[in-house]
């Protein structure tokens, strides 16, 4: 499992390697251009510390930038535009965004388009003008996902979804794959229930459903946060180990409920590249190579399925990115 983990590892090194190799490098002399970067999340979730590290990696190796990392505290749009705003108002040169609901923020992104570089990160806005998207295929995580939910479920069952809102592109495309991944098969999903952001409701939505759906057999987090709230909910029912968990992402605590065997398995992404591959290729092209942005733009990091015989080699991996 380790040799795995190191092979998806190097797949998005050799992505960012390529296009670090692609016309001049951002980082050649001390007398590039001064820049200003940002890079917004779509809530607060510790997920995003490891992003956060990628970023800081960036700007250590990159002369001549600042990287302003925020996090918008109730993980709504409105949040996220007067974080914005006052990034635009500072002159800012160039911004990675997660939006919260990109439908209804495309005018918003498109104004910070005319103004600055404008990237998307972990969730995409694929009908505003950004120029480029860094993240996850996150239909392909999702159909990972479901593929996790029938060998959890090889007589199938009943599960029921949860995530912060389906607004956000990431939600919609991870739902999507899961049901791609699970047509034809014995298990049937119920619904999927929103809590915009808010944990206690995420906690509440699970106690709900166990007391509702009795029958239920898989419950599955498709925020990062969702996992820690499907394990705590679960536990306190006395349902844990009985009702499977799949889930996204690498929360503490996620992956002691893999170790513990009370969640089946969790999709991770690697949001250290999130941070560190925006950052990188923002300063590049404002820097004058363009090139660095593929024709989809588009630029896939991979995910990797952990469950138990390979949480302790993750966490190991995960812990030196943390610490860099």
């Amino acid at each position: 499992m380790f040799n795995r983990i190191a092979r998806v590892g190097s797949v998005a090194l050799a992505v960012l390697a390529l296009v670090a190799g692609c016309g001049d490098d951002a980082g050649s002399t001390s007398s590039d251009k001064p820049l200003k970067l940002a890079f917004v999340t779509n809530n607060a979730s510790d997920f995003w510390t490891i992003a956060r590290a990628g970023c800081d990696k960036a700007k250590k190796d990159i002369p001549n930038i600042e990287v302003d990392f925020q996090l918008p505290g109730d993980g709504s749009a409105a949040g996220q535009k007067r974080i914005v705003d006052d990034l635009m108002a500072r002159g800012i040169d160039g911004i990675a965004i997660s939006p919260v609901d990109p439908a209804n923020e495309t005018q918003m992104l498109n104004q910070v388009a005319k103004q600055a570089l404008l990237f998307c990160h972990d969730s995409d806005a694929p009908a505003s003008d950004r120029a480029c998207y860094v993240g996850t295929n996150n239909v392909d995580a999702g159909k990972q996902a479901g593929n996790l939910i029938k060998e959890a479920l090889p007589d199938g069952g009943k599960i029921m979804l949860f995530v912060g809102t389906l607004d956000a592109q990431n939600a919609r495309d991870r739902f999507e794959g899961i049901k791609q991944s699970l047509a034809g098969s014995k298990v049937e999903i119920i619904d999927v229930r929103t809590d915009d952001t808010d944990r206690t409701r995420a906690k509440s939505n699970v106690q709900d459903t166990l007391v509702k759906h009795t029958d239920i057999a898989c419950l599955v987090g498709l925020w990062s946060y969702n996992g820690p709230a499907i394990l705590n909910a679960t536990r306190e029912a006395k349902k844990n180990g009985q009702v499977k968990i799949v889930c996204f992402d690498e929360e503490d605590e996620t992956l002691a409920g893999i170790k513990s065997g009370d969640i089946f398995a969790t999709v991770v992404q690697q949001p250290f590249e999130f941070g560190n591959m925006s950052i990188t290729l923002m300063a590049k092209v404002l820097r004058g190579d363009k090139s660095v942005i593929p024709a989809s733009k588009q630029i896939f990091i991979p995910t990797l399925a952990i469950k138990k015989d390979g949480v302790e080699a993750f966490q190991t991996n995960l812990n030196k990115q943390r610490n860099r």
